[in-house]
C-alpha cells in the first residue's frame, strides 16, 4: 500500500509504526495468502497444545470445516495456566469498576485460583464434558470466572446477555438443554437494580431441565432462593469442595467451547457453535495484531461479555495474550457524561474498543466533558458493531484520540468469532471503512448471479476461505446452518451484509442486506443515509427505513435525535432533507423526517430498523427479546 490512496486518508505516524508488531501489512498479507495453512499453523504454535494436530484444515466435509484436527488443548489453560507458570503470574489480568464505584483487581494467579474454585463447584453439581451451562449475569468479574470454569471442565457455556427478557432467557435455556444456571441476584444499570434473579425465576417456571442454580451476590437485595435448587456462590466457595486446584479436561481441538445465540427478525434464535482449538488461534492472533497488544498495555473493550465481542475480546482474546483488561459494569454516561473519560484517565487505559452507537451517544454531549480529562494514555481506538459514520469517526479520532490514535474499525460477526475486515496500526485509514480483510482471508462482493461487482458497486459480501474461529454449525440444527450461510452461493459463506469495494480495494460495509432500500430502482444503504444525516451539525444520531410506495417502490423515512440544545422545527426538517440530497443525491431525500428522543436498539447497540418499520405500517414487530427498552 505504498501508492497514494484516494479520498480522505489518515496515514500512520512514525511513532505508531515504530511500536507496531506488524509494520508492513502487504508483506504479512502476501505471506498469509501464499501459505495460508502455514500462516495459521505458525500462529497456533504460539499457544500451548497437549498434542499437536494431524492436519491444519480438514475440508473433507464442506461446509463443516474442522481446524487443527487431532490436536488436544483447553482454552482455559492458554488463558491462565501457561501465564501462571511465568513471571506474568502476578500481573493484573483484570481491573473492574462497578457502576456504584465498587472496585476490584485480579492477578493472573488469583484469576486462576478463582476459576479452579468455580470449576470444582460445577464438578460437584455433576457438570461433565459436553454439558451445557447457562450464564445470566451483569458485567462483573464472576462472569469471566464462570466462563473460564466451564471451559476448564469441558462444559459448553451459553451466556445470555444480562438485560434479556424472561422469554429470551427461557427460550435459550430450553434450546440448549442446560442443566445448571449461573445468575446474579441483580446488576446495576443507570443507578437502578436489574432484577436478574427475579427474571430467572420466572424463566425457570417455564423451562425444565435446570437442576442447580448458582447465585452470585452483587446487589444484595432479597431474592427468592428455592430450597434444593438455588445456592449462593459465596457460601459454596467457602466449602471444602471449592478447592483452589482443579485439573482441567483435555479437549479435542474440535470439542465445543460455547454456544451463543443470535436473533433474526423472525423464527427462533440461532445457537452459533464455536470450538476450543480454532477459536483460540483466531481470537489470539487478531487481537495481538489489530490492537497491537504489548506487555504493558491496559486494554478496554467496552462491550458486554454476553455478546460475541465480549467473548472474543473481553474474555478470551486478552487473556490468551496475557493482557491487562478493564471491565466496567454500568452505562457510559452515568451519573454524568464523563464517566468513561474519567476511568480512562484514572486507570491509564491505552486502548478503547467500543461501538458507533456509544460514540454517537457521547458526541451528543459535546467536547467539554472530554476536555476535562487527560486521555493522553490512549494509543489506539476501535469500533465494532455496525459501520461507523465518517462524521462520528472523525470526532472519535480528533476529540477522543487527540488526532494521534489510529482507529481500528472492525467488521465481523458472532459467526466469524474473530475480526474479518480490519486495519492494523500500520494501515492507512479512511473514515467509515474497515479497510481490507485480515491477512489470508479472501472476501468478495457478488451480484445476484454470483459474479464479482465492479469498483464502488454494491453487492453481497461473502467469504471465500475458511478461517480458524469460524462457526462450526448451528447447535442442534445443521441443516439450518447450511441453508442460512452456504446455499445462495455454493461453497461460499454468505455474510448477510451488503458492501462495496473502492478503487483502492478497501471494503465499505453498508449494512444488512435487509437494510438496503430500493427507491425508483436505485439501491440505497441505510448507513449512507444515516451518515449524511449525522454529518449535519444539528444531528446526534439517525435511523432510516424504507416504506413501500406505489410509485417509487419505496420511500425513505428518517428518525433523528438532535444534539443537546437544538430545537426541532419544520424548517430544520426541510434543511435535513436537502442536506441528505446534497450528500447522497436527490433520490435519497427522506420523504419524512421525525425528531425522536431515542431509537429502538438491541442491547448491543444496533438500531432495530424493523421495529420502526412495523410501527409505521401498523404491523407486528416480531421477536423483541433483544430490544434494549
Amino acid at each position: 500500500m505504498s501508492a497514494k490512496l484516494s479520498g480522505d486518508v489518515y496515514y500512520p505516524s512514525e511513532e505508531v509504526l515504530s511500536k507496531a508488531h506488524i509494520k508492513n501489512w502487504d508483506e504479512l498479507s502476501k505471506k498469509a495468502t501464499e501459505d495460508y495453512e502455514g500462516f495459521w499453523e505458525e500462529r497456533a504454535n504460539e499457544l500451548n497444545w497437549f498434542k499437536k494436530w494431524d492436519k491444519v484444515i480438514d475440508d473433507s466435509n464442506k461446509p463443516f470445516y474442522k481446524w487443527f484436527t487431532g490436536a488436544q488443548t483447553n482454552i482455559s489453560y492458554n488463558c491462565l495456566d501457561r501465564h501462571v507458570k511465568t513471571e506474568r503470574r502476578n500481573k493484573l489480568a483484570l481491573i473492574w469498576e462497578g457502576e456504584n464505584g465498587d472496585f476490584e483487581t485480579m492477578s493472573y494467579y488469583r484469576l486462576h485460583k478463582e476459576t479452579c474454585k468455580f470449576a470444582n463447584i460445577l464438578k460437584s453439581m455433576g457438570v461433565e464434558k459436553g454439558d451445557r451451562v447457562t450464564i445470566y449475569m451483569g458485567r462483573t468479574p464472576e462472569i469471566v470466572i464462570a466462563m473460564l470454569a466451564c471451559a476448564r471442565v469441558g462444559a459448553i457455556h451459553s451466556v445470555v446477555y444480562g438485560g434479556f427478557s424472561v422469554e429470551a432467557l427461557h427460550e435459550r435455556i430450553e434450546d440448549s438443554q442446560s442443566k445448571v444456571l449461573i445468575v446474579s441476584d441483580g446488576a446495576y444499570q443507570r443507578g437502578k437494580i436489574v432484577p436478574l434473579k427475579e427474571i430467572a425465576d420466572e424463566a425457570l417456571q417455564r423451562a425444565g431441565g435446570i437442576e442447580h442454580v448458582i447465585v452470585i451476590k452483587r446487589t444484595g437485595q432479597d431474592v427468592n432462593m428455592e430450597f434444593g435448587r438455588d445456592m449462593w456462590y459465596h457460601e459454596l466457595a467457602n466449602l471444602p469442595i471449592a478447592n483452589q486446584s482443579c485439573a482441567l479436561e483435555i479437549m479435542d481441538a474440535e470439542d465445543p467451547l460455547f454456544i451463543l445465540y443470535t436473533s433474526g427478525t423472525t423464527g427462533k434464535p440461532k445457537a452459533i457453535l464455536h470450538t476450543h482449538g480454532g477459536y483460540q488461534v483466531g481470537t489470539y492472533t487478531t487481537l495481538k495484531y489489530v490492537f497491537d497488544i504489548h506487555e504493558e498495555d491496559r486494554y478496554w473493550c467496552a462491550a458486554d461479555p454476553g455478546w460475541i465481542t465480549g467473548h472474543s475480546y473481553i474474555v478470551y482474546g486478552p487473556l490468551l495474550n496475557g493482557a491487562t483488561s478493564f471491565l466496567y459494569e454500568g452505562a457510559p454516561n452515568y451519573p454524568y457524561p464523563n464517566r468513561w473519560w474519567s476511568m480512562i484517565e484514572n486507570y491509564g487505559i491505552n486502548i478503547l474498543y467500543t461501538a458507533p452507537t456509544a460514540i454517537r451517544g457521547l458526541m451528543r454531549f459535546g467536547d467539554a466533558w472530554i476536555n476535562r480529562h487527560d486521555l493522553s494514555s490512549l494509543k489506539l481506538l476501535g469500533s465494532v458493531g455496525e459501520p461507523i459514520n465518517p462524521e462520528a469517526w472523525k470526532w472519535y479520532h480528533k476529540v477522543v484520540g487527540n488526532e494521534k490514535c489510529p482507529i481500528m474499525d472492525t467488521w465481523w460477526q458472532t459467526e466469524t468469532g474473530m475480526f474479518m475486515i480490519t486495519p492494523m496500526p500500520c494501515v492507512p485509514l479512511k473514515p467509515g471503512t474497515g479497510t481490507r480483510p485480515f491477512p489470508g482471508i479472501e472476501m468478495d462482493i457478488l451480484d445476484d448471479d454470483g459474479k464479482p461487482v465492479g469498483a464502488n458497486e454494491e453487492g453481497y459480501l461473502v467469504i471465500k476461505t475458511p478461517w480458524p474461529s469460524m462457526i462450526r454449525t448451528i447447535y442442534g440444527d445443521p441443516d439450518r446452518y447450511v441453508n442460512q450461510y452456504w446455499s445462495k452461493y455454493p461453497g461460499v459463506y454468505l455474510t448477510g451484509d451488503s458492501a462495496k469495494r473502492d478503487e483502492d480495494g478497501y471494503i465499505w460495509v453498508i449494512g444488512r442486506v435487509d437494510d438496503v432500500i430500493k427507491v425508483s430502482g436505485y439501491r440505497l444503504g441505510t448507513a449512507e443515509i444515516e451518515s449524511a444525516l449525522v454529518s449535519h451539525q444539528a444531528v446526534a444520531e439517525a435511523a432510516a427505513i424504507g416504506i413501500p410506495d406505489d410509485v417509487k417502490g419505496n420511500v425513505i423515512y428518517s428518525y433523528v435525535i438532535l444534539r443537546a440544545g437544538v430545537e426541532g422545527t419544520d424548517e430544520l426538517k426541510e434543511e435535513l432533507r436537502q442536506h441528505v440530497g446534497y450528500e447522497v443525491g436527490p433520490i435519497a431525500k427522506p420523504a419524512s423526517v421525525k425528531f425522536v428522543e431515542k431509537l429502538p436498539k438491541t442491547r448491543s447497540g444496533k438500531i432495530m430498523r424493523r421495529v420502526l418499520k412495523a410501527e409505521e405500517m401498523g404491523e407486528d414487530p416480531g421477536n423483541l427479546s433483544t430490544l434494549e427498552d
